[in-house]
Order: structure tokens, then sequence, then C-alpha cells
């Protein structure tokens, strides 16, 4: 037994929870076709494994052909679902978790030119930004049919063998029925808060009669949409009021705020550089309303915030979600008192980014996340035990190195620089991405637990790396910053430069993006901040297309406040030297010759990097391999290091092989050193 808040158990009607973590619903995107096929139930079962009390699929299960996925969502009105859940089910539940799935009909919450291509429906005509679609009135036989397939979705979780189902009500249909932004209507289901409320009772009743009183149901749901449109807390709290004293619903997830832009998501879902847990102390004044179970996630990102909201009483069971995105053997980890080796949320939103942008969900310093078929947690031995040498420890080497002494071999990293970190050193020079120092934090603390022997301010060549007779030798020097190639070129500075406070701030600054990411947009944050008159031009035609909407957020933010000036699809043509300042002509893919000229103090140009790969040539032909992977046995099993004669196995990885991003080193990193 223990005392810990957290790892206390709780009773939801006849469901025993094992402890008070659970993991609130999203939409990996992981799904094949609509169904939840294995990649969907492995990363469940890895929760499951790593302790959690109950994983709740989708985000949301879609219940209606007429709700077509946003973001990779289950199709639930297709029986076809059904035996994929089930297998889901039994494997989770295995583990000693309870597994559940959130129901949804996305309303407005979608786009008409996906799936069946049918209309897109709310209770008004009101185009929700996000999604773009302009949706029909529903109409009264639309409800009806709509009703009906609620049930009918509920009853095949039911028939598969999951603990219980949660409506989702945040801006999806449910919901823009009780908000005065969404529900125009002045028939019987607009107007009064009874009126808004009558969908919900007619979905309410029809599960009940599909699933019977037994089966768990609940709802999350938005208690105060934050907006004055929308939602007031006065009628929010109300409804969570009557839902819990309608007996129809066994718990209560909160939510506060609403989502119909970007923007106004990420004061739902935070991300880093925003308040933790801004709306846990809501949830409980929620709790203290309704009288059932109440349930809270939206940015607990450590366990000790999380004990605070079981121990005080705010919530019954705390989401931390984005957590074991990041480690899903948090839990575990806690009850084996290794409370300090949780991998550790930074709080990027790379995960959410993606599934908003078309793919799927990765955590940016877990590869292992959503590649449970392929890539493991916990990561096995070796057969035999060899030296390593890990030349960089930016995040990729830093997990080669990690990865290599958990593997049991005696491992060794070079870094050139003073301090570990690699470029993750300049990001966080932007305060608001501090939080990104915990990818470098998390790992040296694994090194001393580990032995790695890590040595910094060596400029490591081939002779260095190989007079310490090393079985392995992975190169991990990362990139340098180089500039567009344009004329004058040369009197540009780049956002390292910036970054790294080797640039000062200087009047009117003009920062070319030509590469789409991070880089250029924190270099123009820090200058505009420190005060300079700031234009970003970038040659293309969607703002930033590296950087997901919700992490665009604070930077248009940032950017408005200190009137950044952003300037799209024009490309900097050339750059001359006038007096003391720097002429840019402009032009554009979308027409010959010049389109405009700037006079600027400062140019920061953002290109990307260039892989630093002078030591892995060095040593290539000194290799085993040659330096050479063999792509197909990487990925469908087998040594990928064919040796063709003496010397080190050598592999190169992250930006040291071509400019990407922190995900791309520490899953090139993982995936190659678990081989070795």
């Amino acid at each position: 037994m223990t005392a810990d808040p957290i790892l206390q158990p709780f009773r939801l009607r006849h469901l025993t929870l094992r402890n008070r973590i659970i993991s609130t619903a999203h939409e990996p995107a992981y799904g094949s076709a609509g169904l939840p096929t294995d990649r969907y139930r492995l990363y469940h079962v890895e929760k499951a494994k790593g302790g959690v009390a109950l994983t709740m699929t989708a985000g949301s299960a879609i219940v209606s052909r007429d709700s077509p996925a946003a973001f990779g969502n289950l199709e639930l009105w297709r029986d076809a679902v059904v035996p994929h859940l089930a297998r889901l089910a039994r494997d989770v539940q295995a583990h000693g978790a309870a597994v559940m799935i959130q129901i949804t009909h996305l309303g407005r919450r979608t786009g008409w030119n996906r799936g069946d291509w049918l209309p897109v429906l709310a209770p008004s005509p009101v185009r929700e930004p996000a999604h773009r679609a302009f949706p029909k009135a529903a109409e009264d036989w639309d409800i009806a049919r709509i009703v009906q397939d609620y049930a009918d979705a509920a009853a095949r979780c039911r028939e598969a063998g999951l603990d219980g189902i949660e409506i989702e009500a945040y801006g999806h249909l449910m919901d823009q029925f009780w908000s005065p932004a969404t529900n125009r209507r002045t028939d019987d289901w607009g107007g009064s808060l009874d009126n808004r409320l009558r969908f919900t009772w007619a979905v309410l009743a029809a599960i009940r009669a599909a699933v019977g009183a037994d089966f768990i149901v609940g709802l999350r749901l938005v208690c105060d949409e934050d907006w004055d449109r929308g939602l007031s807390r006065a009628e929010g709290v109300e409804i969570a009021r009557r839902l819990a004293a309608s007996g129809q619903v066994d718990f209560l997830n909160v939510i506060r705020g609403h989502i119909e832009t970007d923007a106004a998501l990420t004061g739902v879902i935070p991300i880093q550089g925003m308040a933790s847990a801004p709306h846990l102390d809501f949830a409980g004044a929620v709790r203290a309303v309704a009288g059932i179970p109440v349930f809270h996630a939206a940015r607990i990102p450590d366990v000790a915030t999380a004990r605070h909201a079981i121990a005080t009483g705010l919530v019954d069971m705390v989401g931390m979600t984005r957590a074991q995105i990041a480690d899903p053997h948090l839990v575990r980890k806690v009850a084996a008192g290794q409370e300090a080796r949780i991998r550790p949320c930074v709080g990027a939103t790379y995960c959410l980014d993606r599934i908003y942008e078309g793919g799927e969900a990765l955590c940016i310093h877990n590869a292992a996340t959503g590649r449970e078929g392929l890539l493991p947690h916990a990561i096995p031995k070796a057969d035999a035990p060899r030296h390593v040498v890990v030349a960089g420890a930016g995040p990729g080497g830093l997990e080669a190195a990690r990865v290599a002494a958990e593997r049991g071999h005696r491992v060794t990293v070079l870094e050139a620089a003073p301090r570990p970190g690699g470029q993750i050193n300049l990001l966080t020079a932007n305060p608001r991405r501090r939080e990104m120092r915990g990818i470098v934090d998390w790992r040296l603390d694994e090194f001393a637990r580990l032995g790695v022997d890590l040595r910094c301010n060596v400029l490591a060549e081939a002779a260095d790396v190989l007079a310490l007779a090393p079985d392995v030798v992975v190169v991990a020097t990362g990139g340098t910053p180089q500039l567009p190639d344009i004329a004058g070129a040369d009197l540009a500075l780049t956002p390292w430069d910036v970054l790294s406070g080797a640039a000062r701030p200087a009047g009117d600054v003009l920062v070319y993006d030509d590469n789409g990411g991070h880089a250029a947009l924190s270099a123009a944050e820090v200058l505009a901040g420190a005060g300079a008159r700031v234009e970003i031009v970038s040659p293309e035609r969607m703002f930033a297309p590296e950087v997901g909407g919700m992490n665009l957020v604070p930077y248009i933010r940032a950017f408005q406040r200190t009137g950044v000036r952003i300037t799209p699809a024009t490309r900097v043509a050339a750059l001359e030297r006038s007096g003391n300042r720097i002429r840019v002509i402009l032009g554009s893919d979308y027409t010959s010759g010049p389109v405009g000229e700037r006079m600027v103090d400062m140019v920061v140009a953002d290109h990307a990097t260039a892989p630093a790969d002078d030591l892995y040539f060095a040593l290539k032909p000194l290799s085993a391999n040659r330096g050479a992977v063999d792509y197909d046995r990487l990925l469908r099993g087998g040594d990928p290091f064919r040796r063709i004669g003496p010397g080190p196995i050598l592999y190169r990885i992250g930006d040291a092989v071509a400019a990407r991003n922190i995900h791309a080193a520490i899953h090139d990193a993982l995936r190659l050193g678990v081989r070795i």
C-alpha cells in the first residue's frame, strides 16, 4: 500500500480504477481506413503496461457518415470496427487498465470534401474557421437520424467489451447546440437553455436504451467557453449540474475554452511557454457543484501537479495525456520510486500539431511512441557489450548514447562545444522555449545512471576517434547554418548569430525565411522583443509550413504585439551594400524581375543547415561497413550493417545526414541504436 494520492484506486460505478491517472481521449491518427488496427492497439497497450488506470481511445470516434474524419478519426458508424475494438479492449484490460472510447458527431468541425462528400451540418449555418466548411442547419430528420447513430455506436462499444464511453461535447455537435455562438435557432432546439439541451437529452436517452443502465457513460464537456459570444460559465456549470442530477451520466470530464481557431485551441490545450494546469481550479469548482466524479486534463505535465490535483480534491481522475505520449510508463515509474526517471513532456506539442496538419501523433523526443510494433520503449540488452563512440552531443547524439548504454555497451561521447545540447542550446535562447532544455537534461540524468563518458570541448578528428578503439562510431555532428544561394548572401547573418547573442538588433531588420521552420521565427521574435523593426519575408504561399498551427500561435501573438510585418510569396533575389545599410532586392516565383526592395540595417537569412560531415567522410573508408546502412534490413528486420572490411561500424544520424528536425534525429538514433 502507498499513501501517494495518485496511486490510490478509485471506484467508478462498478469499475475499480487502479490509480488516479488517465490518458484522456485524443486522436493519434494511427488507424487504418477508420479502424483501430495494430498500430492503434499497441499504442494503448503500452500505456496499460506502463500502469495507467484508464486509457480513453479516440478523439473522437465518429458516429455518423456525415461527420467525416477531420484528423484521422475512427469510424464508429461501421460494424467493422467492433472486432478491432474488442481486441484492443482485451489486450489493454489484460494489463490491468480500463479502456473506454470517446464518441462524437463533429458537426461543423470537419470538411465537406472528405469521406462521402455529404453536407456538413450544425445547429445553425455558422462556419468554423479552423475547418472552413459552411454548414447547413440540421433539419428534424437529421437530428432523429444522428440520435439513433449515437445509440448504435454506443451499442458497438458495449459489444466490443469496452468499459464505457465518453461523449465529446466541446467544439462538436452536442455543445454546438448549447452555445449561443453556434445555435441561433428559433425552434424547439434553440433559444432557452432547456431547448438547447434537448438534443443532449435525446442522445443520452437513446444511448441508455441501447446499452442499459450498467454501462459507463460520461461526457467530456465545456463548462465555460471563455468567450463573449459563447457559453457562459454560469450556463456551463448549470449544464454540468443538470447532467449530474439526471442519473444518466457517470462522470464529467471538464473543459474550459473554445476551439474554433488555432489561437483559441491553445487556450484549451496550452503549449510550452504557457501556464501549466490553467483550468484545474475551475474543474474543482465544477466538481463541487456536480457531486459526481470529475476528470480533467489541460497541460498537467508533471506528477507534482497531478498529485496536488488529487490530494486537494479538485478532481477525481487527472489526465496526463501528453505526458504519457512522452513516457507511457510514467505511472509505473512513480509506483517503483523512479519518478526522477520519467521522460518529461517539454510542451513542444509536436504531437498535436502533426495531427492537425494531417500527420500522425509523434512525440518530439520519444520516437517509440506510435511505433510500438517497431521500436521498444524499454531498451533490450545486446548479446555482447561493445565500445560505442558518439561524435556530437546534440539531441540525436545524446539519444544514440543513451540507447547504446541501455543496451549494455560502453559509451564515449565527444562534443566540440563546452556543453551538450547542440541546436537546443540556441532555440532555448528564446525564453518562451526554455522547456525544450528538458530533452537534454533528461538524457544527461540518464547518462549519470548508465555511466556514459561525456567529454566536452573535444573537436574530434578521425585519428582521435580511432584511438579510442571503438566497435561502433555514431556521427551525430549535426549541421552548420547555410545561406540561400543569392547574390550578396555574405551580407546576411543567420538565426544562429541572433540566438547565440553574437548579433545585436539594429534598427530595421529583414528576416528571410527560406526554410519555413522555427529558426527564422525564433530569431524574429527575439529581435522584435529587443526593439528591432522586423519584417519576415518568405517564398512560401503559406506562412511557416514546417511550424504547426498551435506552435504558430505564440509567434503570431508576439509579432502582432511588436509590429512584425509578414510578407509571403516573396523571395529575396539579391543583397547589396548601400553605405552602412543593405539594399534588399525582392523577387517572386510568380513573376519575372524585381517586385520591390527594402533598405535595412540587418538581414537574417535561414536556409536550414548543411551537414557537418567531415568526420564521417574521413572515417568512411576506414569503417567495416563503409558507412552503408541496408535500408531494407533496417525497416524489415535483420542486421543493417554489412561488414566488408576491418574497422568499426559507422553510421551518421540527424542533421549530419541532412537538415531535418529533433524528432528525426532521435528517431535515427533509436532505430539504428537498437541494432547494435
